[in-house]
C-alpha cells in the first residue's frame, strides 16, 4: 500500500488492523519470585500506547491520535502496537501534545514511537522482535528486548532502571503467539504495584477539602469497593473523574480481602 493511499485511508477514519489484534495486549503484574528466563525484558516506559493499523494512529481508547503528516509517514504499511514517548518523567508533557487537535511540529520532533509488538506478523514473541529490530527509523524506535539469564539478574536490571527514573521492566514471553487482552504471556515488574478500578462514587472532602472531593469510591475488575484519597493535586479534586472513568492507582500489597494498601492515584487510563 502506497503512503499516500494509506494517508488517505487515515483521513477517512478507514483501518486494515488484524481482526484478531483488535484489543492489544495488557500485562498483568509479576508473581513474587518470577524465573525470568522464559521471557524478554525490556523497560516499562511511562508513554502513551498507541495503535498503528497501517493507515492510522489511534490511542487505545480508538480515538484517533491527531499526529503531523510526516510523523505518519515514517510508519510502515504494517500494524505495530508501541508507546508515544519523550523519555523518563515527561509523562505529562508528552500528554499535553499527544492529546492536541492540532499538532504543533516542534513539539512531535520530540516523540518518538517505541514498538513493541507486531499484531499482524505471526511466529513467536522472540521472532517477532527481531523483525522489530529492522523496522528503526527517525520516529520508530523499537524497544530493547533482552533475556536475563537469572533471577539476580533481573532484579539488578530492575534496580538500574528506577535508579535512572524508570518504571520498572515488562517480560514478554519469548515463545508467545501474537495474543490480545490481559494476560500472563506479558508481565510487568515494579517497586509499586498499580492497577485499574472505575469510579463508582464520590465522597466529600472535609477540612482543607470541604467543597472539594475528598476520595474516590472506586471498583475493581473483580468487584472489590475501595476509597481512593491520595495522589490527587487541588485541581483534580476541583474537577474529579466523573463516575464510569477508570483510574489507575498505584499500591504497596493486597488485604487478605483483596483491597489495596497504601493506594494513590495516578492517572485516568480512559484519557487516551
Amino acid at each position: 500500500m502506497t503512503l499516500s493511499r494509506r494517508l488517505a485511508l487515515a483521513v477517512l477514519g478507514l483501518a486494515w488492523w488484524p481482526a484478531r489484534a483488535t484489543e492489544p495486549l495488557l500485562a498483568r503484574t509479576a508473581p513474587p519470585g518470577v524465573d525470568p528466563q522464559p521471557y524478554l525484558v525490556s523497560e516499562k516506559l511511562d508513554g502513551v500506547r498507541a495503535l498503528w493499523d497501517g493507515a492510522s494512529l489511534r490511542f487505545r481508547s480508538g480515538r484517533t491520535v491527531a499526529a503531523p503528516v510526516w510523523f505518519l509517514a515514517q510508519l510502515p504499511p504494517q500494524p505495530l502496537d508501541g508507546e508515544l514517548w519523550m523519555g523518563r518523567r515527561r509523562f505529562d508533557e508528552l500528554s499535553a501534545v499527544v492529546r492536541r487537535a492540532v499538532p504543533v511540529d516542534a513539539e512531535w520532533r520530540q516523540v518518538r514511537y517505541h514498538v513493541f509488538e507486531l499484531p499482524g506478523a505471526g511466529g513467536r514473541f522472540a521472532e517477532r522482535a527481531a523483525q522489530m529490530r529492522a523496522l528503526g527509523n527517525a520516529v520508530i524506535v523499537p524497544v530493547e528486548q533482552a533475556p536475563m539469564a537469572s533471577r539476580a539478574a533481573l532484579l539488578a536490571r530492575l534496580k538500574a532502571v528506577v535508579a535512572a527514573g524508570g518504571e520498572g521492566l515488562m517480560l514478554h514471553r519469548a515463545d508467545a503467539p501474537v495474543a490480545s487482552g490481559r494476560s500472563d504471556l506479558l508481565l510487568k515488574l515494579k517497586p509499586l504495584a498499580d492497577a485499574e478500578a472505575v469510579v463508582v462514587g464520590h465522597e466529600p472532602g472535609r477540612g482543607r477539602y470541604a467543597g472539594q472531593m475528598g476520595a474516590l469510591e472506586l471498583r475493581t475488575p473483580e468487584g472489590i469497593r475501595f476509597k481512593l484519597g491520595t495522589g490527587f493535586s487541588d485541581a483534580q479534586r476541583r474537577q474529579p473523574p466523573p463516575v464510569g472513568a477508570t483510574v489507575t492507582y498505584r499500591y504497596r500489597d493486597l488485604t487478605p480481602g483483596g483491597k489495596p494498601r497504601f493506594a494513590s492515584f495516578v492517572r485516568v487510563a480512559d484519557e487516551f
